[in-house]
């Protein structure tokens, strides 16, 4: 729901976490990535993309 709402715009991981799980990034997480990885098998990963450095967009 983060990422459809903000389509077109990149999200970082900081963001994902507190949007969706509601609690502040920890740097050694890497739960954004697990379910990013689920929605693009879900979904086709033709419509998430990593930006690098910076965070994932839906297009």
């Amino acid at each position: 729901e983060a990422l459809m709402s903000n389509r077109g715009r990149v999200l970082s991981r900081e963001q994902l976490l507190s949007k969706v799980w509601g609690y502040d990034f920890d740097p050694n997480s890497n739960i954004v990535d697990v379910y990013v990885r689920y929605l693009r098998k879900k979904i086709g990963p033709e419509f998430i993309t990593t930006v690098r450095g910076l965070g994932y967009r839906v297009d």
